[in-house]
């Protein structure tokens, strides 16, 4: 009976139970993940059109280029948003894509040549990756999703190339590219267990029309032009870390918890440290400047007859927790617009919220991918244990930052590419062009000719080491292959920057601030003006270039670097720098000496928290050496107006910045030039622009 009235009781559970409707999958959240399969280019190469220099289309060459399936290797990440069964979000990857080669070896020329009729191709590999950001929409039912796919791809580049015929060579360098690379495609994803998915994917990628002109030095130039385009169809694995973006269990000061830092007071929400932290923000600005007057205009002058441009960048920040205080960012950012004047005319130039390398059409870069560690110093001290709030603090989730408790004192190591400036030189009032400042002469030390590629990053390491009222800072990192170059120098320590700086937290009449002295030394292959002036003299080949002789030389430059609340919601800042000005620019601006200051409102202080307003003044100006070079003409990385009337470059920019809500915000700013360029011939300049902010 017992087992009767049991089996009674348990049947209409067991049937409701049966009855009830199976959980429905949670699509949202970071993920990470690997993929395999195989790419087919769609089209041959080897088409070379004679242009410059020759008679007619007869002397066109043909080359067939080998054309295979190939293998694509990679690893991807992204994030998902969920709603009832519409799933969409992002994803960025890397792949390294087989397949096409440059065509190499003889070749039947054209008939317009004498006999024999052969040339030859010699070339460097091309860059077989793809990497892209797309966005994803589709939908999920349970365990199963659909999704399309589309966004901004990068790569496929054909190297430097040498054409052969005739006992002359026509020499090309890296292909460039007119159009936007983009991949677009579909997919099917199933979750096979909690966190694991796997998925089948097409792909439709586009490389663009890759264009390299060969050319021989005596005015024949030939043209090749090959579309890139490949069918990709692969299998991935997919690890998803779930909505649910904590490390479970309580914090309590000095302990581990699993892949998280030592923790700060014990937490009673029973919550944890972030386990990944997913931000995305897009900066566009347009500015626009009246005619002004000039007596004349230069190769890298602002046209005098008035200018206007837009310009923007789209990133995504990710980072994810490796173990304790251990975790790794990668940043992927798309570009596409220009600069005011295609980024030249000021010393101190206009806008620093937009890439420098400015095209028509959207391009991805990977700018960010490091290793940070944190390396508490309280932890293991059993009387500081005691007194938790004083001797810990919580990071907030922001970009590229995950968010828990670390000790107050703790070393922290940065290992990867990034920028000089996201740990030197930092600024809370004056720093960031994306939500305050635009100018260069706010935003960093003037004269502090730090080692950046053309987009403003390379690769590093920095230690920190923080204590109660100071911290230390060191770092060193790679200068690009030539002064202001697109390409980081590969080979460790042939050309780099050592930098240092301390830091010093005090109070002032009940108000904090910080004062900060930096110093460095860039390394390499630079060029003393002096010497170019001379070896234009020689030569008689003017204007004067510092591309002419360079050898292994030492730029050395520091600066002080201030900031001051002067009461809640107000503060104030200086910077004051010089450096070493017998030397060319390496890859900051055109700076020698420079002073900037000035003030910032946040919009509590009349009843907007989200909005702001700041007003600065800068000054500048260049050694005696670097006066002489541009008066005969001399050009370099901003400016250049092909004479020089020397007077120091001043500049006041002011902004207010309209917030809409934390995440969403439009800035108008003015900026007033007088002596752009450090020349007096020209200007003043008055700057209009608008900047628009998304992120969250």
């Amino acid at each position: 009976m017992r087992g009767a009235s049991l089996l009674l009781t348990l049947t209409p559970a067991a049937a409701i139970a049966a009855d009830a409707p199976a959980p429905v999958y949670d699509w949202a959240g970071l993920y990470v993940g690997a993929s395999l399969g195989a790419g087919f280019p769609l089209h041959e190469g080897g088409e070379f059109q004679a242009a410059a220099g020759f008679p007619s289309r007869a002397y066109d060459l043909y080359a067939r280029s080998p054309m295979r399936p190939g293998v694509t290797v990679g690893a991807q990440a992204g994030y998902n948003w969920q709603s009832g069964a519409v799933v969409w979000g992002f994803e960025t990857d890397l792949s390294l894509l087989d397949g096409r080669r440059p065509p190499i070896g003889a070749f039947p020329a054209s008939p317009a040549y004498p006999y024999p009729p052969v040339f030859s191709l010699n070339a460097w590999p091309n860059a077989n990756y793809f990497a892209s950001i797309r966005g994803r929409a589709g939908l999920a039912r349970d365990r199963a999703l659909f999704y399309l796919t589309g966004g901004v791809a990068a790569g496929g580049a054909y190297g430097p190339a040498t054409l052969s015929i005739g006992g002359a060579a026509f020499e090309a360098g890296h292909s460039q590219s007119s159009r936007m690379k983009y991949a677009v495609g579909a997919g099917f994803e199933y979750a096979f267990a909690d966190n694991w998915s796997g998925r089948a994917e097409y792909l439709f990628l586009s490389q663009s029309l890759n264009t390299q002109g060969f050319d021989n030095g005596e005015g024949q130039v030939y043209v090749s032009r090959v579309a890139n385009e490949n069918h990709l169809v692969r299998f991935g694995l997919n690890y998803h870390f779930g909505e649910q973006n904590r490390i479970p269990g309580a914090i309590h000061y000095g302990q581990s918890h699993g892949i998280g830092q030592n923790g700060g007071a014990s937490r009673d929400d029973g919550g944890g440290e972030e386990q990944y932290s997913v931000h995305g923000q897009t900066t566009n600005v347009v500015q626009a400047y009246p005619k002004f007057p000039a007596a004349y205009d230069g190769p890298n002058s602002f046209p005098s007859h008035g200018k206007a441009d837009v310009g923007s960048t789209s990133n995504i920040f990710m980072g994810v927790r490796l173990w304790e205080g251990g975790a790794v960012y990668l940043n992927p950012e798309i570009d596409a617009g220009y600069g005011l004047a295609n980024s030249v005319g000021a010393a101190s130039y206009v806008n620093g919220a937009v890439a420098k390398v400015g095209r028509a059409a959207p391009y991805m870069r990977f700018q960010r991918y490091f290793l940070r560690q944190i390396i508490g110093l309280d932890s293991s001290t059993t009387e500081r244990a005691a007194d938790e709030g004083a001797r810990n603090e919580v990071l907030e989730s922001t970009q590229n930052q995950i968010s828990g408790r670390v000790d107050k004192d703790r070393i922290i190591v940065t290992l990867g590419k990034f920028a000089v400036g996201d740990v030197f030189d930092d600024n809370v009032y004056a720093h960031d062009p994306t939500t305050g400042f635009l100018n260069f002469a706010f935003n960093s030390m003037g004269a502090f000719d730090y080692a950046a590629d053309s987009w403003g990053y390379t690769n590093g390491l920095a230690v920190e080491w923080k204590q109660d009222w100071w911290t230390a800072r060191g770092g060193v990192f790679q200068l690009s292959t030539i002064p202001n170059g697109e390409e980081i120098e590969p080979v460790l320590f042939r050309q780099f920057m050592a930098v240092a700086e301390f830091e010093a937290r005090y109070e002032l009449l009940g108000q904090p601030g910080a004062i900060k002295f930096l110093a460095y030394g860039d390394n390499g292959y630079l060029n003393k003006v002096d010497d170019a002036i001379r070896y234009a003299f020689v030569t008689g080949e003017f204007p004067p270039t510092v591309d002419s002789i360079r050898k292994r030389s030492v730029k050395t430059g520091g600066g002080v670097n201030i900031k001051q609340q002067l009461m809640p919601h107000l503060g104030f800042f200086l910077r004051a720098s010089m450096a070493d000005g017998r030397f060319e620019t390496v890859d900051y601006t055109d700076i020698d000496r420079t002073v900037s200051f000035g003030l910032v409102a946040g919009g509590t202080l009349w009843g907007r928290d989200d909005d702001e307003i700041g007003g600065g003044l800068a000054f500048s100006g260049l050694s005696g050496a670097r006066v002489n070079y541009f008066g005969l003409g001399g050009l370099s990385v901003y400016i250049g107006d092909g004479a020089l009337a020397y007077a120091g470059e001043k500049n006041l920019e002011t902004y207010y910045k309209v917030g809409f809500g934390k995440n969403l915000d439009a800035t108008f700013d003015y900026q007033l030039l007088v002596n752009p360029a450090h020349n007096s011939a020209r200007g003043p300049v008055n700057v209009f622009g608008l900047r628009l902010r998304a992120a969250f």
